[in-house]
């Protein structure tokens, strides 16, 4: 998987309240951080300790983090490796090798992708992809960035810890790296049908065909120029990933040299995160890999750039957007300044922060010159702070412009820059930023290790302290100090860096109407070079070897090699996560979960939407958008955002749609509200939604525009990462009552509406709906809530929600609801440990259709893109059916037996599978695929595979261990209680699933095959986003969008 990472900066009972929340009841539960062992642990080693041929070198505590790091060095290669021990269950290994490139044929990207097809001791084709159904892993990947590959994993589970590291290590260490898998993953010449000589060679490959996909973005194009631009001197002037025009030059001899190179010991960084012990690790890692190594010099250090005495300027070329909401401002631009070295860690903290004052949120400089000039409708891309190279750099711009606009926008820049050196910052805005990073050190994420690894990758590549990055509140406590000693510690950064800073870019992109005609052209004559190279001899073998790799990817693969878990290892039963609901004085529910939320408070709240007319519905997804940020009360929006800040760790506000878990034809809509806050700060949090629901602010037009143009071009820069998730929301569109509104909230019909409105002249009509909406929706007619917090902070939430609830308008009048069926059902008696709580229920109102027909619908939305995205789904059961544990272990066993090889390994596709949604869809897609109407083909075949029972027991025991990796991710704290609350899944009907999981038979499988995906047996829609094609445009069945 190719990405350019940032290494820095991601970074109650009805009579009252005392009965429900007595403090005796809280007393016997109340929480304390348990004994750190592995951070006890870790303290015990000593600097010059020798363990399993490695050295520790310091052993450090950070507090802050509830973590103690270990930082050692293998002294027979020179190894380095960073153990961070935390209380945590879900572990995570890391491998980090410097990968500089000196061209654009994207062999770290390819190395990646081809050392993962087979290694010495699993020689089996893609054990990557067969790990993944033999392990209970929490994530599995690999990722190639601008100057380093990274390969972690993360499981909670000892012995697939082991397994799962084995594995990697002998990927990495010791690949096949075997012509035909270069062929496959790479690129190659094949013949269109590759059984027959006389069709056309073409070329093909994963990785060719991914970035084929990559650079239909065109931010992500722009990005990449930008970086080649600004560091033109070395290995950042090339795209790692593979320019799709560069990589059919790259050679399967070429590949093989850069592993040797690059994938030593030497260049390795090691990185594992969590509870067990750090022994083993390095007992393993010694003895499988590193002790069959000497020390080499790696010769991979990226140098110093080399400043330039004056600035540059650079334009290029892309594609139209077809979804732009003005055809005439599609330029973007931006202008960009080289910081400091990323490893002078406390520079960059301070840049970071830095460039986060200048353009973060509305009540920066750059926000209020240029988002707010009209202009554009969106800062540039990589706007702000980038630290995922050597030296940092800053970027501040516009995309959506007209081209006459580039000099009125790099004009408004020197100004901006000019006005914050007189200026400097508000206090309050620097305090809100610094009880940000209060917040983010504050809350838990089931996946810190894999944010932490990230975090110190880019800084640790290039000989950066990675323990010194992790010292955040020293950073802190030195910032504070420099603005103390200096009030112009700021000013005179940016006067450095921005206003005297002679190493500054001014990139410019605007489409060329015959772009991807002239990029095909291009392609046409690459293949016409290659294919005129190759002799008659060299064209047989061509298709001899083509007709090998075929046979390679056919034919069955003895697995028994690798490491696996036993459906044995899975737990039978799941931990009850206990739960009160009780009523408030106005009756509205609120679930309470006492968790170790380390001092955070989370509240959600669910508002329904049964009474909004029909012609405000569309507009739904908008007025989430912007109902946080408008103002509110006697706050401007200004001031809204600043409170929000300084009080909270954001107010965020989306759309709720989720299928009933028994009926497929009935389904809840409304919206969710979510925020989180520090406990001190809660009383602040809740008030702020309250002036939200009571007086939220319709009047300021032009600041409304721009939050439309803003979300307009958010939704047309998704597409091509996303989509295959607008495929297949499309698909299944006709197929459950749900669909249509999915499709109008989260699918193609929103991006264009919200095209369409962000092109209108007068934006007053849409802007007077708001106030119409807000009348349905802000009251506490139809609401219910949910808090988590300690069990010591469950008394003041229940104080503070209780008054947010009663403080907020009920409707003067009983609205009835737009769609006549509603039917009221209660979430089954919540348990613990079995034994029901005394306590009240939340009840969801769900709208039914008792004339819905499902009915197939194929769409073709014609896109400029040279490859497509494909979806098709099918209607089957809801949760609760036995027959949906059969539906989902078919999904996992159908991608990884049958769709991974047909849609990936021979159909070039960059991805592709199966999967069974929550409200009953089941879907086959593909991502940056060549093909579409074959892949459709390629998904009726996978059903046919399936109901003839092509599988053994161990295919269905290895696909139930994908599943329940699924099932069994771990659950952050904040998190807890939210499957009951959201969706009406208590822990009792998810234990009754996992019991349908365990017992799913060969016999299910092949039933639930016949019974649903058989061709003809259920309804399905059918999608696909992507160029024009004979096939679709011929047949009339499909409607062209």
């Amino acid at each position: 998987m190719w990405g350019r990472y940032s290494a820095a900066g991601r970074w109650l009972a009805r009579r009252g309240l005392g009965r429900a929340f007595s403090p005796r009841s809280f007393n016997q539960r109340l929480w304390r951080w348990k004994s750190s062992s592995a951070n006890e642990r870790a303290l015990q080693y000593k600097t010059g300790n020798h363990i399993h041929g490695f050295t520790v070198s310091q052993v450090t505590a950070v507090p802050e983090l509830f973590l103690t790091t270990v930082q050692l060095r293998h002294d027979q290669t020179g190894a380095k490796y960073l153990h961070v021990a935390r209380e945590d269950s879900n572990n995570l290994f890391s491998v980090q090798f410097r990968t500089t490139p000196m061209d654009s044929t994207g062999v770290p990207h390819i190395l990646e992708h081809t050392v993962l097809c087979g290694s010495q001791k699993y020689p089996v084709r893609d054990p990557f992809f067969k790990m993944l159904n033999r392990s209970l892993s929490t994530f599995m990947n690999a990722f190639t960035a601008s100057d380093y590959t990274l390969y972690p994993f993360s499981t909670q589970n000892p012995k697939d810890f082991q397994n799962l590291l084995s594995v990697y290590l002998d990927a990495v260490f010791f690949p096949c790296l075997r012509h035909l898998d270069f062929w496959q993953e790479g690129w190659r010449l094949e013949y269109e049908n590759p059984t027959d000589p006389q069709t056309p060679l073409i070329f093909k490959g994963v990785v060719f065909n991914e970035m084929k996909g990559a650079f239909t973005d065109n931010e992500r194009v722009f990005s990449q120029h930008l970086q080649n631009k600004v560091l033109p001197d070395h290995t950042y002037a090339v795209v790692s990933g593979g320019d799709p025009l560069k990589i059919p030059d790259l050679t399967w001899d070429q590949l093989k040299q850069f592993h040797a190179t690059h994938y030593h010991p030497s260049n390795a960084r090691f990185f594992t995160y969590g509870n067990f012990p750090l022994e083993h690790h390095l007992q393993q890692i010694h003895e499988e890999a590193l002790s069959k190594f000497q020390k080499i010099e790696p010769n991979t250090a990226v140098p110093p750039q080399q400043l330039w005495d004056q600035p540059r300027e650079h334009h290029v070329a892309c594609g139209r957007d077809s979804f732009a909401t003005d055809p005439k401002k599609q330029t973007m631009v931006s202008v960009s300044y080289l910081l400091s070295d990323i490893t002078d860690t406390f520079e960059t903290f301070t840049l970071n922060l830095l460039s986060s004052l200048l353009v973060g949120g509305p009540n920066s400089p750059f926000y209020k010159a240029l988002i707010e000039a009209g202009l554009g409708t969106d800062f540039s891309p990589d706007v702000g702070f980038n630290g995922s190279t050597r030296e940092a750099f800053f970027s501040v711009g516009l995309q959506g412009i007209a081209e006459e606009s580039i000099n009125t926008v790099k004009e408004i820049i020197a100004r901006t820059i000019d006005k914050v050196i007189e200026d400097g910052f508000e206090e309050e805005r620097i305090e809100a930023l610094l009880h940000k990073i209060e917040i983010q050190l504050k809350h838990q994420s089931t996946s810190f290790g894999l944010a932490l690894t990230s975090y110190v990758a880019s800084c640790w590549n290039h000989e950066g302290d990675p323990v010194d990055l992790l010292k955040i509140a020293e950073k802190v406590t030195r910032f504070r100090q420099c603005l103390k000693e200096d009030p112009q510690f700021l000013q005179k950064k940016v006067k450095q860096y921005l206003k005297e800073n002679p190493h500054r870019l001014t990139l410019s992109m605007s489409p060329d109407e015959t772009y991807y005609d002239k990029q095909a052209a291009m392609e046409a004559e690459k293949l016409r070079e290659k294919i005129e190279a190759l002799s008659e001899e060299e064209k047989k073998q061509t298709y001899e070897k083509g007709l090998q790799l075929i046979a390679l990817q056919s034919q069955p693969q003895d697995t028994s090699c690798l490491p696996a878990l036993k459906v044995s290892d899975i737990e039978p039963r799941i931990a009850f996560t206990e739960l009160e609901t009780s009523l408030t004085a106005e009756d509205v529910p609120v679930q309470y979960c006492a968790q170790p939320t380390n001092g955070m408070v989370y509240f959600r709240a669910v508002s329904s939407l049964n009474t909004l007319p029909e012609e405000l519905r569309p507009y739904v997804p908008l007025f989430c958008n912007v109902i946080t940020k408008m103002g509110c009360g006697s706050l401007s929006y200004r001031e809204q955002a600043q409170e929000i800040e300084l009080k909270t760790g954001g107010l965020f506000v989306s759309p709720h749609i989720t299928a009933d878990d028994s009926h497929l034809d009935m389904y809840e809509q409304g919206v969710l509200f979510f925020s989180l806050c520090l406990d001190r700060n809660l009383p602040d949090m809740m008030h702020l939604w309250s002036e939200i629901f009571n007086n939220p602010h319709f009047e300021n037009e032009e600041h409304f525009k721009v939050l439309v143009r803003m979300t307009a071009q958010e939704l047309s820069n998704g597409i091509p990462d996303s989509g295959h998730q607008y495929a297949s929301i499309r698909a299944s569109r006709t197929l459950t009552p749900a669909g249509e509104l999915q499709e109008m909230f989260n699918g193609m019909e929103q991006v264009k509406l919200m095209k369409r409105i962000a092109e209108m002249s007068d934006i007053r009509l849409v802007l007077r709906k708001l106030p119409r909406i807000k009348k349905h929706l802000l009251n506490s007619d139809n609401m219910r809530c949910s808090v988590n917090a300690t069990p010591q902070q469950i008394p003041n939430a229940a104080q503070a929600v209780e008054k947010f609830i009663r403080g907020i308008a009920r409707s003067k009048k009983e609205r009835k609801p737009v769609r006549p069926h509603v039917i009221e059902k209660t979430s089954d008696p919540e348990t613990a440990g079995g034994k029901p709580l005394a306590c009240a229920h939340i009840t969801r109102k769900l709208i039914t259709d008792p004339t819905f027909q499902p009915c197939q619908m194929k769409t073709h939305f014609l896109l400029p893109f040279p490859v497509n995205y494909v979806g098709e789904c099918v209607r089957t059961v809801p949760f609760t059916s036995p027959d949906y544990a059969s539906l989902r272990i078919l999904a996992r066993l159908m991608t990884a037996k049958f769709l991974h090889t047909e849609i990936r390994e021979k159909g070039g596709a960059y991805g592709g599978g199966a999967q069974l949604t929550h409200n009953g869809i089941f879907s086959f897609y593909s991502y940056r695929d060549p093909n579409s109407v074959g892949t459709l083909a390629t998904f009726e075949k996978a059903a046919e595979w399936a109901r003839a029972g092509n599988f053994t027991q161990q295919d269905i025991d290895e696909a139930k261990l994908a599943v329940f990796a699924a099932v069994d991710a771990p659950i952050a704290p904040s998190d807890k209680g939210t499957g009951n609350f959201l969706y009406g899944i208590s822990d009792e009907m998810k234990q009754r699933h996992r019991e349908h999981l365990f017992s799913v038979s060969k016999e299910n499988l092949i039933d639930a095959a016949d019974k649903y995906l058989a061709s003809g047996r259920r309804t399905r829609g059918l999608a696909i986003l992507g160029p024009d094609n004979a096939d679709t445009a011929k047949d009339p069945s499909w409607v062209k969008r």
